[in-house]
């Protein structure tokens, strides 16, 4: 038992998260994919990545270009 009512208890403040800290999370686990990449499979394992991620940033260029 406690002395203090839990429901009396200030709830506790949350603080907002920032967009910035998920793309800084999702871009480390990209960075840190892409190298155990290169480790288990070696230089395939960096240029094929690489390769495959030119039509992604095509896209992504048009759509910032558009406005």
């Amino acid at each position: 038992m406690t002395a203090i009512d839990p429901s009396e208890l200030p709830a506790a403040e949350t603080k907002p998260k920032s967009p910035d800290t998920l793309i800084l999370l999702v871009v480390l686990l990209a960075v840190i994919a892409w190298g155990g990449s290169g480790f288990f499979f070696g230089i395939p394992g960096l240029y094929i990545p690489a390769l495959a991620m030119v039509p992604v940033m095509y896209v992504i260029l048009i759509i910032i270009s558009q406005g």
